[in-house]
């Protein structure tokens, strides 16, 4: 197996040469660059990420943590994390913690002692302390989908509180009257957001009532019982603003089961943007740019790796209405 001795002998430059441009840091002038480059490609050469971790250098490895893998959000957050990564040479390591606190603090523990570069952490259950004591071990943290304000970690959320506003408005201009609103999860921050936008938009109406929220989780069994439970209250609903896809395709399955008819008796726009076109029938939506989302997050926990500075500790991402066949007249 070929050393990155072997390689700087070969290429005619120095052994910290080579280590400068293995780890993209310090300069290599664009002539050794090529050698080194031609050399490797010749010896087949490959670092080893082992023995550099031990040596307190960079592994070139990124570790994703997420709550729900089986949420569609996830493993298209997940795709755009590792095509970002990809492109630079870096590995993500993925970590599912099915919102378990205890196996998301196991994790966090064994990413400790593999030294692992950075961590970009989409979780629900994360605390501002875990990620302070990530910060202390120098392992970068870029938070996705979830934020601690006034805390020193850089967050990535969609424009949730706009969302809401711009779903809530639009099934009013289709000419909803009595609109429910099927919340996720009141600790999770988009969540929030999400029915601030609603009660918002909902409020100008003059036909907001509390009732006409429920509370559920972000699953399909989740936006299922809720729909359950409103129609039973409100059984003259005529439209539907549910947090996230996955709740929006329950209620749509509920629905369907009474003999209501969507969208014909009943409209329903979802959240999030998820490939859902096998849906009948298939779902409106205010969608968050997913995949630049995770682009970013990748690009910025790199930039922090490589001790750049990033001027925005939080980033909103605009979203926009996808209109489908759940809401239109």
């Amino acid at each position: 197996m070929a050393t990155i001795k072997d390689v700087s002998k070969l290429a005619g430059v120095s052994v910290a040469t080579v280590s400068r441009f293995l780890n993209k840091n310090g300069y290599v002038s664009k002539e050794a660059a090529q050698a080194i480059t031609e050399v490797i490609e010749k010896l087949n050469y490959r670092p080893n990420n082992i023995a550099r971790s031990l040596a307190g250098k960079k592994t070139a490895t990124v570790a994703l943590m997420v709550p729900d893998i089986l949420n569609p959000f996830f493993p298209e957050i997940a795709r755009a994390v590792e095509d970002a990564a990809h492109e630079i040479g870096y590995t993500v390591m993925l970590c599912n913690t099915d919102n378990d606190p205890d196996k998301e603090a196991k994790y966090i523990e064994t990413l400790i002692q593999k030294q692992i570069d950075g961590i970009i952490i989409s979780s629900y259950t994360i605390k501002p302390d875990q990620v302070a004591n990530l910060q202390k071990h120098s392992i970068p943290v870029v938070l996705m989908d979830n934020a601690f304000p006034g805390q020193d970690i850089i967050s990535l959320l969609a424009d949730n509180r706009g969302g809401g506003i711009l779903a809530t408005q639009y099934l009013v201009e289709q000419g909803c009257r009595k609109i429910g609103h099927i919340c996720g999860p009141m600790h999770i921050i988009s969540s929030r957001e999400r029915t601030l936008g609603y009660e918002e938009a909902y409020k100008q109406t003059g036909q907001f009532m509390p009732s006409l929220i429920t509370y559920s989780d972000f699953t399909v069994r989740g936006g299922y019982d809720s729909m359950n439970e409103l129609l039973n209250a409100h059984p003259d609903l005529d439209g539907i603003f549910a947090s996230n896809d996955l709740m929006a395709a329950g209620a749509v399955k509920a629905l369907i089961e009474r003999g209501i008819k969507v969208p014909e008796d009943v409209k329903v726009i979802g959240f999030d943007g998820i490939h859902m076109e096998m849906m009948v029938p298939e779902l409106s939506t205010i969608a968050q740019p997913i995949y630049e989302i995770g682009k970013t997050a990748m690009e910025y926990v790199v930039a922090l790796i490589n001790k750049k500075s990033i001027d925005v500790m939080s980033r909103r991402f605009p979203v926009k209405l996808m209109e489908k066949q759940s809401t239109k007249r």
